[in-house]
């Protein structure tokens, strides 16, 4: 199943949008063997992806998007 949203970074409040493929179980294409096999973030307004995981990493989260990254996580992971 395809979401997506925004989310507030808890560290400077910047806004990020995400686009997220989960499922119901595990997946050894999954994120640390979790749902999430696609995920995508950008900062809101921005085409640049600051993060990017397509059964495998494209772009690993790094600064304040990895809050925003363990938040994503936590819901759908």
């Amino acid at each position: 199943m395809w979401s997506e949203g925004i989310v507030a970074c808890p560290v400077t409040s910047g806004k990020y949008k995400y686009w997220v493929k989960h499922y119901e179980a595990g997946s050894p294409f999954g994120i640390d063997g979790g749902k999430v096999s696609k995920l995508t973030i950008r900062k809101l307004g921005e085409a640049r992806d600051l993060c990017s995981y397509d059964r495998g990493w494209d772009t690993l989260p790094d600064g304040e998007v990895e809050a925003v990254y363990a938040i994503i996580l936590r819901k759908y992971n």
